[in-house]
């Protein structure tokens, strides 16, 4: 980052924190139908936000929540994408809030409020970011494209749709999202790896009511046995996953992850004081953060069945659900991984029942190499910005847009970690460091020279 745009920033913190706050007051919840016009009115906030950034922006219609978009076209040279969103999670429960959740406020540093973080806060520091490199003097070597969705909190329905439409508007040679965290405070991290997502749902139906488990039981199948059985077969001694053909794809770790996994500052116990379990439990061979970012896993994630209410109900319930998801990692792909449980499932389903699947979500597991051009501007740009190199993690969870990216432009996407582990996204008291995210919009503007002065 040049000078003048380090100094721009600093001279721009006070107003750049209040925009900040204009934002987050702003409840752009996308799930709830009544929200929309704060929907549209958080739009139409950030699209003057982006002309004045020096973009040409405008808001583009979807099948949804509409899409912000900005511009600056400058003809040779690289294009970046820029992604983030501007829809929030519920702010429930609200007897868990310090304060209202659309009231940001300050505290110990932290800029408190839904969406400080996840995305209002990441996202605008990237803008603020772009701000500063085209003010500050003649602009970095650089086409630079911003897409703002309304529907990453509910999953997207119409972005891949709208991305398919506008491909050849969308055209970029990489892609930058800060929807992510740095590994620690004051440990930035670049995430080059995410797992994959198929999240299916498996219904048991029996006989055509519920019966009375005395008259009935041992006489035809229950659901819920025949369910809990089916499941529990599907996962072996220390998570391992029991369906067949499940790891035939599985990448394996290289020997430099694995060594860089153990050199980060984990701490096991730690890590199960912040989740409250008693011991750590996985697949043999591997450490925690290897279970966690790159070996698949298979988890229930709801079960409904019977009676669940007070007190007692002995009845033979006439169907079971689960609900359950695999996390995949590279070279596993989505629609494999689930006809190989569903054809499991149905192979060992005993008599006495039949079963229905529907499969839910999939997405594509993610890894980007670290020796491309827009890599390595990441990386230097993420030192300029933050003072020091970053870690290079990747992440158990699953950004479906990613892989869109890669899919429909064949475009790399760097996600730049902004926020921290224990920011709160989708929970009471949600937060983002008022240093981050300065430090957020030094390394964006950073990253623009940086890419500018590099061949793609």
């Amino acid at each position: 980052m040049t000078n003048r745009a380090a100094e721009y920033i600093e001279s721009h913190r006070k107003e750049f924190l209040v925009e900040l706050f204009e934002l987050l007051r702003i409840p752009s919840v996308s799930s709830d139908p009544a929200a929309r016009p704060h929907m549209e009115r958080c739009a139409a906030v950030l699209r003057d936000r982006l002309a004045d950034a020096g973009l040409r922006a405008e808001i583009l219609p979807t099948g949804g929540q509409p899409v912000v978009w900005g511009e600056r076209k400058i003809g040779a040279g690289p294009t970046v994408l820029v992604y983030g969103h501007y829809d929030v999670q519920p702010p429930d429960p609200l007897e868990k809030w310090n304060h209202g959740p659309f009231d940001p406020v300050i505290t110990d540093g932290n800029v408190v409020a839904r969406g400080a973080s996840d995305d209002k806060g990441q996202a605008f520091a990237l803008v603020c970011g772009i701000e500063a490199a085209l003010k500050s003097g003649g602009g970095p070597a650089v086409n630079i494209k911003v897409l703002l969705e309304g529907e990453e909190e509910v999953g997207s329905p119409s972005l891949a749709p709208f991305i398919r439409k506008e491909r050849e508007r969308l055209r970029a040679d990489c892609v930058v999202i800060a929807d992510t965290s740095q590994f620690d405070r004051d440990v930035p991290a670049i995430t080059y790896g995410l797992k994959g997502l198929v999240y299916m749902e498996l219904v048991v139906q029996g006989p055509s009511k519920d019966l009375h488990s005395g008259s009935y039981g041992g006489a035809v199948m229950n659901p819920a046995n025949a369910l809990t059985r089916m499941i529990a077969a599907c996962q072996g001694p220390f998570g391992r996953v029991a369906i067949p053909g499940f790891y035939d794809r599985v990448r394996p770790l290289e020997d430099w992850e694995r060594r860089e996994f153990a050199a980060l500052p984990f701490r096991e116990d730690g890590f199960l004081a912040e989740v409250g379990s008693p011991s750590l439990w996985g697949e043999e061979g591997y450490t925690t953060l290897e279970r966690k970012w790159a070996r698949p896993t298979f988890d229930v994630n709801g079960l409904v069945s019977g009676h669940t209410g007070p007190g007692s109900k002995t009845v033979l319930p006439s169907k079971a659900g689960a609900k359950f998801s695999m996390r995949i990692v590279p070279d596993q792909e989505p629609q494999e991984i689930a006809r190989l449980a569903e054809e499991y499932l149905r192979r060992i389903a005993p008599p006495g029942v039949s079963i229905e699947f529907i499969t839910h979500h999939h997405a594509a597991p993610v890894i980007v190499r670290r020796d491309i051009p827009a890599m390595r501007a990441a990386e230097a740009a993420v030192e300029r910005g933050f003072g020091r190199k970053p870690v290079f993690i990747r992440e158990g969870g699953s950004i479906p847009v990613v892989g869109t990216f890669k899919q429909e432009l064949g475009a790399d996407t760097i996600l730049l970690g902004l926020g921290l582990p224990d920011d709160n996204a989708h929970s009471p008291n949600e937060k983002f460091c008022v240093q981050d995210f300065y430090r957020g919009m030094d390394t964006m503007a950073a990253f623009l020279e940086e890419l500018g002065d590099r061949t793609l």
